[in-house]
């Protein structure tokens, strides 16, 4: 399946071929910093990722960069260690086939909502739901 996605203002967009992990939720400090609340991800393999426009990245750790558009601002990759690339399951175009599969870094969620979804939850990173190993 192919799906297509891009930033708010269409300056980037991209195109993936090939099959994406389930969406996770990030609570991090960083995710909901860039956000202004958390994040949905999805991933896919480097080399079934094509990107169109200028992507500015923002190096985040040692380990991360993220990356937007750098004329609407909107928030795109993450970019960390591993052979795939997080896409924001929100810049996706139409219906995605994804769902929600769990959420990481529950340990540094904020008080104004809750989790009720009954989905796997991790304090912080957990390998088995991101992208460090895609299934």
């Amino acid at each position: 399946m192919t799906r297509t996605g891009g930033c708010l203002c269409g300056a980037v967009q991209y195109r993936v071929t090939g099959p994406m992990r389930p969406v996770i939720a990030c609570h991090c400090l960083q995710c909901r910093k860039t956000s202004g609340h958390h994040v949905a991800a999805t991933a896919a393999a480097r080399g079934e990722i094509e990107i169109t426009g200028e992507v500015a990245w923002y190096r985040s750790s040692d380990t991360a960069r993220r990356g937007f558009c750098p004329v609407c601002g909107s928030n795109l990759f993450w970019d960390g260690p591993g052979s795939h690339l997080s896409v924001m399951a929100g810049t996706l175009d139409g219906d995605t086939g994804l769902r929600l599969a769990g959420h990481i870094f529950v340990g540094a969620k904020v008080d104004y909502y809750e989790l009720s979804d009954g989905l796997p939850t991790a304090e912080a990173d957990d390998p088995r739901l991101t992208t460090q190993v895609f299934g």
